[in-house]
């Protein structure tokens, strides 16, 4: 596997993360979770009590925040996090905190540099289109309102969270919203990227049809190479 790069984009709930980390595991490339980036930059606000409309000390905090990935899991200040930035909290912020160019151009270009001479698969809302516009296989993923707002529904209820699947489907609503109408990098489907509708298939039937692509490509790419 010599320096391919994956790019998987689309909206809240759509399995981006999941998925992507699966196919990371199986070709043995390094998995970046952009979004996490984010949501890990949110938590930190939250904590430390700083306002999400106050976008100069945001992008302040992200200067000064140290996020590293090691064997795709995500560390801040060599703190591993994973479920404390999952929250509904975070949820309902990180696409405000998200919007920000500058907080945007600090994590892209740390994005960057992790994927610079490696073979990754790299998932979040401007992959394709912003980050890795020269990705090797590109796909966007999305899925209903209804079952993208049920997913996260039952991932925060396994964490012992008391919400209520409306208010999750309004959250979903507004961040899709904001998401695809920042002036930013925002939410956009790639023109070469493939769209995968994830509603009513499992993670492993999305991971298989991805992973038959990325082998397709190969396979053209190769026998590119050996007409020429």
């Amino acid at each position: 596997m010599n320096n391919i790069q994956i790019a998987i984009d689309g909206p809240a709930g759509a399995g981006k993360s999941t998925i992507a980390k699966k196919i990371a595991e199986s070709l043995d490339i390094t998995y970046i979770d952009t979004g996490a980036m984010y949501r890990a930059l949110t938590y930190k606000a939250i904590m430390n009590n700083i306002s999400m409309y106050n976008h100069e000390e945001i992008i302040q905090l992200a200067a000064n925040t140290d996020i590293n990935i090691n064997k795709g899991e995500l560390y801040v200040d060599a703190k591993y996090v994973k479920d404390e930035i999952r929250s509904q909290g975070v949820n309902d912020h990180v696409s405000y905190i998200a919007q920000i160019p500058g907080v945007r151009k600090i994590l892209v270009k740390l994005q960057k540099k992790i994927a610079l001479g490696n073979s990754v698969v790299m998932d979040g809302r401007d992959i394709g289109t912003f980050v890795l516009p020269d990705a090797d296989i590109k796909i966007f993923l999305t899925a209903s309102i209804e079952e993208r707002a049920y997913r996260r529904y039952s991932e925060l209820l396994k964490q012992g969270e008391n919400i209520d699947l409306k208010d999750i489907e309004k959250s979903i609503v507004e961040r899709d919203r904001i998401d695809t109408e920042r002036e930013y990098a925002p939410l956009v489907k790639a023109e070469d990227a493939i769209i995968i509708d994830t509603t009513g298939l499992n993670i492993d039937e999305v991971v298989e049809r991805i992973i038959n692509l990325i082998m397709k490509k190969i396979k053209k790419d190769s026998n590119t190479l050996l007409n020429n």
